[in-house]
């Protein structure tokens, strides 16, 4: 396995995988605050050129983390198709970035491909990839999930709607509930992030949801976002959950730090089938995002992106319904600014899909990055051009209890009469038996108009 190679006269040479996969990543402020990015410019075209001539055998049997030393590593490792494997071990991390953006190579082709590639090898050939090439790629890959609905369909655009509430209020939460339904948003999931994340809290914001959907019939998942095991607590004392919530991570000692273990969810799994409320086969939701496990003190000096790639090797051992990155949440410390956002969302987006998991983004920064609304707004077409499978929505873009900005309901309906979308089927004929959208498509005269909800 070669690791130098001569860039403008300069030899470069990188001692292990480890080191040459952090020095050929894009600039990230994490990784520079880890220690670990390329010096240079010339150092991060030299780590790529190398990287691009590996096989994907180099990279298997070059553990980034050893599996003996790591359940993340062992999940992945365990879940790999060997006779794919075996098919396709010998092509370079070139060869399958040409495979990939092919016209030749469908979805199907990837999603075969896809069973026999670690996430260590999704994260080197993203690695050598730029912008539009996520998109094309991303945009190849149909993930389709089920819980009460289907989402993930070719030319939907599903959202989750976020109706956070500073005091938990109920009726604050069921007027955003109430307005985001109106521009269309909220059929991937209504999702709270409670401020009191206790059983009885749980309780009580599960009941307002799932009482409210019902009573209007509405084609969607309610979920909590409290601790796996508070919302176990609920569910297994009635609570009417459709989905569990779990942020995750690429590490066992990361996913330790979070107080859960590959066990914990497979058992919460196995809980939500018997006793949620949501018709499956899908009922796990999922968080990522890039940077978690250096906050965390467990990056073990690996990349943000590289870690970010295991956690999708990680989720994709559950097949949950959707699975979502918070691409500018952690703040500045890992993302700088609009440039390193933007690719974030972009190289996540793509990982997650040649995983094969329903991914979807929270596209956001916090008021202390250098980047702006028009940021995020940029990086919303991107990734509707590139297939994302669901984005996040709060009233007017802006979480007045995580106290960050994302996009706002208005923005979510722009996306989709812009970039010709629809949401999820069965929410989309409800959209239409509630008069909130035309046949075309095209909002009514209904959006923000919460009265449509008095009996």
């Amino acid at each position: 396995m070669k690791l130098k190679t001569t860039y403008l006269g300069k030899v470069y040479s990188f001692s292990n995988l480890k080191e040459l996969f952090a020095k050929a990543n894009e600039e990230k402020s994490g990784d520079r605050l880890a220690g670990i990015a390329a010096e240079t410019v010339q150092e991060r075209i030299a780590a790529k050129e190398v990287l691009s001539t590996l096989t994907l055998e180099d990279i298997r049997n070059n553990p980034i983390i050893p599996p003996e030393e790591d359940e993340v590593s062992r999940m992945i490792e365990n879940s790999i198709n060997e006779r794919i494997y075996s098919s396709i071990k010998n092509w370079s991390i070139a060869e399958l970035r040409e495979y990939i953006l092919s016209d030749n190579t469908k979805s199907e082709d990837l999603k075969r491909i896809s069973r026999g590639l670690t996430s260590e090898m999704i994260a080197a050939v993203a690695k050598i990839m730029s912008n539009i090439d996520l998109v094309y790629a991303a945009n190849k890959i149909e993930v389709i999930t089920t819980c009460n609905i289907t989402i993930g369909q070719k030319g939907t655009l599903s959202s989750r709607l976020q109706p956070n509430h500073p005091t938990d209020d109920v009726e604050g939460i069921l007027m955003s509930i109430k307005e985001g339904l109106s521009y269309g948003v909220g059929d991937a999931v209504i999702g709270i992030n409670p401020v009191d994340d206790s059983v009885e809290n749980v309780k009580r914001l599960l009941h307002a949801t799932h009482d409210f959907i019902r009573e209007w019939k509405i084609p969607t998942q309610n979920c909590v976002l409290a601790h796996v095991t508070t919302q176990m607590k609920a569910i297994r004392q009635g609570a009417p959950a459709d989905l569990i919530f779990q942020s995750i991570a690429g590490t066992e000692k990361a996913n330790r730090s979070f107080g859960i273990t590959a066990e914990l969810l497979f058992e919460a799994n196995e809980l939500v089938r018997k006793e949620g409320t949501g018709t499956g086969p899908h009922r796990l939701y999922f968080e990522t995002g890039q940077g978690s496990e250096l906050s965390a003190e467990a990056h073990y000096n690996v990349d943000q992106m590289t870690l970010e790639a295991r956690n999708y090797g990680f989720a994709r051992c559950y097949d949950p319904f959707i699975v979502n990155t918070v691409v500018g949440f952690i703040g500045p410390e890992y993302l700088y600014n609009n440039k390193q956002i933007i690719r974030a969302g972009l190289e996540d987006h793509f990982m997650g899909k040649m995983h094969l998991l329903p991914m979807g983004v929270d596209i956001c920064y916090t008021n202390h990055a250098k980047a702006d609304q028009n940021d995020i707004e940029d990086l919303s077409v991107l990734l509707t051009a590139a297939g994302v499978n669901f984005v996040i929505a709060a009233p007017m873009g802006d979480d007045c209890m995580l106290n960050y900005q994302t996009l706002s309901y208005h923005d979510v309906a722009t996306l989709r009469q812009t970039l010709q979308k629809q949401t999820a089927p069965e929410f989309n004929r409800w959209l239409l038996e509630m008069d909130i959208i035309t046949e075309d498509g095209i909002l009514t005269n209904k959006a923000g108009d919460l009265t449509i909800f008095n009996r």
